[in-house]
């Protein structure tokens, strides 16, 4: 306060300084916490695992999950006390927020004999209720959203009684008294 333009028979004025928080490649602060995303194999989300990532104050933090604890896709996990020093209290901080994009692997990956044993291995799957009745069976299909297919659906509705009309949305009219 009151450091600014110093000069004899002047009162002085207050330096002002702005911020600006710069874009970090692996975390993202939220207040006093920090936020990354860090992927990991199936492998690794069902048997545990180690990593290495280096903290904004130059730290290697080693982080760990131990064997038998399964972490799911998307999930979040939390090492408390190593997000970003509180303000006025620097040994008080935050906390870093890892949520897990679990890698699985391409189709086809293993054949159908080793297939099998990793079925034996992992829970069992739930039975199929039996359905009585007219039943259809499909195929599940890959999908690519980048090929729009709700433009297309729109298109159905875009007939040429649309064009008819002159109005569009519900035809509401005033009444004249």
């Amino acid at each position: 306060r009151r450091s600014s333009d110093l000069a004899p028979g002047v009162e002085p004025g207050d330096i002002v300084l702005v911020l600006q928080e710069k874009e970090h490649e692996t975390f993202q602060r939220e207040g006093n916490d920090l936020h990354m995303t860090h992927k990991i194999g199936l492998v690794e989300a069902l048997c545990g695992f180690q990593f290495t990532f280096k903290h904004l104050d130059g730290r290697q933090i080693v982080v760990k999950y131990p064997p038998g604890k399964v972490i799911e896709p998307g999930s979040v996990r939390v090492v408390r006390g190593e997000g970003m020093p509180q303000y006025r209290n620097p040994f008080e901080k935050g906390d870093l927020f890892i949520k897990f994009d679990v890698q699985f692997p391409e189709s086809n990956w293993i054949n159908p004999e080793k297939l099998t044993e990793l079925e034996d291995l992992l829970p069992a799957r739930p039975e199929v209720p039996i359905v009585i009745g007219d039943t259809e069976e499909v195929d599940l299909q890959e999908f690519e959203s980048t090929r729009g297919s709700a433009g297309q659906r729109r298109e159905a509705y875009n007939d040429s009684s649309d064009e008819e009309s002159s109005h569009h949305g519900p035809g509401v009219q005033c009444a004249h008294q």
